[in-house]
């Protein structure tokens, strides 16, 4: 489960998620990127959560995106040369 808080700054909205797992946060990045229309892969995946993991300031967060990342990583097998 995911809550989710939005707050009105400046005529701006902020959307501030709080992930509790690792399967939440992959599974809200698979959302994102077939709503946006974009290919739903591990590599897509991979890039959202490198981007989420360099804007995070919460260490608790981090350390979440940082184990769904992981997760994905081993998940993916190699490429064979």
């Amino acid at each position: 489960m995911s809550q989710i808080n939005s707050v009105e700054l400046g005529g701006s909205r902020f959307n501030s998620t709080v992930y509790i797992s690792e399967s939440d946060v992959i599974q809200d990045i698979k959302i994102e990127l077939a709503s946006s229309g974009r290919l739903v892969n591990n590599k897509a995946i991979m890039i959202k959560l490198l981007e989420r993991l360099e804007t995070e300031k919460d260490v608790v967060q981090s350390d979440i995106f940082r184990n769904a990342l992981e997760h994905v990583v081993y998940r993916t097998p190699d490429d064979l040369i």
